[in-house]
């Protein structure tokens, strides 16, 4: 446990999805002095385990200190428990508050501006924002996703001090023209928001600062393809780009220093990074082709000809013409029509086991008695004889193009958890092989599983490794350290603001990183 004096500021800076790679290399190559310096003053690691083989929920998880096998959330898009209904889901709506919420009546002011997947604390010391600035990928806009502030009125003087900020949503097939333009935007809202977040620290002078840069999560997906460092497949000639992503993380570090500037220089410093990049190109049509030309996802019998408009339109238009169709839709419009379709197209009481509709990595679930609606599948040694046929077909699938196999690992989350069956997460989690093309069929000794290129085809998704570095009279370790957990991080945080850690938190204190 920290004995640093209890006005010992903590400023926790979020590089979202900053590649770890990237970020030790540019630090080291002089591209990035703000963090250099805060890993030659202290220590710095790679964060792992389990919390961090998905994307969504990472920081969830990180700043709760609640593992996934608790709160439950694994991705945008979630089956409804108890029912084959899909809905949108976002982090902040489920019951897993973050660390600071422990300094409600602690006399602790808190700075906190755009924490992914968190929700607003009521009732807290300081300044709120949530959703100011943050990182939009393909998903439909959520109504956990609008911009809020605590105070409520905080959120129209922020833009009225620096303007609103900039909405950008990634392009997977954007042209160098539009490459440029959403590069300059992310600079811009880099600027935009390094000036806010001063002008909250300078209003509050809190004990407390999390600050979450999302536009490195952006840049990464959006540059990634021309980024000669790190991908294996960058086109030809590189449009002035090849340094895109460096810029933005630059940006990022330069916005950093200067907040660090203007706070005492008492305070333990800790720069944390989400997850990395990694060639993927979407996977989402080759698992539900898995499930359905294997015999485990059963298709829906065909029963009267029903003549409302968009039972006629699935079996009259071709699914290239609806798919095209689908693209002037909204997204919301457009998760309806899928969750109906998911409804629909299977016979679950001839359904073993069923793909829950991703696009990179894939999730399976038994169709398991007592738990799903229909489920035929019995608890017991049949979900286990399930599980060990779906790893071991899973094991035989090949990419014909590299000769090798397709997944490269397969996690069953009861075990991962400690909640078997699980509830809400799926059963298993598949996680296909990095490449560096799009792999539009596999080959199992049964049948060979194709598909189609989607509407969305960007070339990467995320690692299952993220940074961690930290400074500061608190903390002891110099260099590099052993890999940190994830859920270890809330208790620490807390143990920097010689607070103690909640009995909801089942992560440790890191005692060898504090003085």
């Amino acid at each position: 446990m920290s004995s640093e004096p209890q006005n010992t500021p903590l400023v926790i800076l979020g590089f979202d999805a900053a590649d770890p790679r990237l970020l030790r290399r540019w630090a080291q190559e002089g591209h990035l002095p703000t963090l250099a310096s805060i890993m030659q003053r202290g220590c710095w690691a790679q964060t792992g385990g389990p919390e961090l083989a998905l994307e969504h929920g990472v920081w969830h998880s990180l700043f709760s200190g609640i593992s996934r096998g608790r709160h439950g959330y694994h991705y945008f898009r979630q089956l409804k428990p108890r029912s084959y209904d899909l809905q949108s889901v976002h982090g902040s709506e489920t019951d897993a508050p973050p660390f600071w919420a422990s300094l409600r009546d602690r006399g602790k002011r808190v700075v906190v501006m755009d924490a992914p997947d968190v929700a607003l604390v009521p009732g807290l010391a300081g300044a709120q924002f949530v959703n100011w600035a943050i990182h939009r990928g393909w998903v439909p806009y959520h109504a956990a996703e609008m911009p809020a502030s605590e105070p409520a009125d905080l959120l129209h003087e922020a833009n009225r001090v620096a303007g609103p900020p900039l909405q950008i949503i990634e392009v997977p097939n954007a042209d160098p023209p539009q490459n440029h333009r959403i590069r300059r935007d992310l600079l811009r809202r880099v600027e935009t928001k390094g000036a806010v977040a001063r002008w909250l620290v300078e209003r509050e002078r809190p004990d407390l600062v999390v600050i979450c840069l999302c536009e490195s999560h952006t840049a990464g997906h959006q540059f990634w393809r021309y980024c000669a460092e790190v991908s294996a497949h960058r086109p030809a000639g590189d449009h002035g780009l090849a340094h895109a992503i460096r810029e933005v993380y630059q940006a990022i570090d330069r916005q950093m220093g200067l907040l660090l500037a203007q706070i005492p220089p008492t305070a333990n410093v800790v720069v944390i990074s989400s997850l990395g990049l990694a060639d993927h190109y979407p996977t989402g049509g080759l698992l539900e082709a898995f499930c359905r030309r294997l015999g485990y996802q059963a298709p829906a019998e065909r029963g009267p000809v029903s003549f409302r408009p968009m039972a006629l339109a699935r079996r009259v238009v071709p699914e290239a013409w609806r798919i095209a169709l689908s693209r002037h839709l909204s997204r919301e419009r457009r998760e309806r029509l899928l969750a109906q379709q998911f409804r629909s197209a299977t016979n679950w009481r001839k359904t073993t086991a069923f793909v829950v509709p991703s696009f990179y990595t894939g999730f399976l679930r038994v169709n398991l008695r007592g738990r799903e609606p229909e489920g035929i599948v019995e608890p017991g040694a049949q979900y286990e004889a399930v599980l060990q046929r779906l790893e071991a077909d899973l094991r035989q699938l090949m990419d014909p193009q590299t000769g090798q196999p397709a997944i490269e690992k397969v996690m069953r989350m009861g075990e991962v958890f400690g909640c078997t069956p699980p509830e809400v997460l799926p059963d298993l989690v598949v996680h296909w092989k990095s490449c560096a093309h799009f792999v539009d069929r596999v080959v199992h000794p049964q049948a060979e599983l194709v598909q189609a290129r989607p509407e969305f085809c960007r070339d990467s998704d995320h690692s299952d490794h993220g940074f961690l570095a930290a400074a500061g009279p608190a903390i002891r370790q110099r260099g590099q350290i052993e890999e940190v957990a994830a859920l270890d991080l809330a208790p620490t945080f807390l143990a920097l603001l010689n607070e103690p850690k909640p009995t909801h938190m089942t992560g440790a204190v890191l005692d060898a990183l504090l003085q």
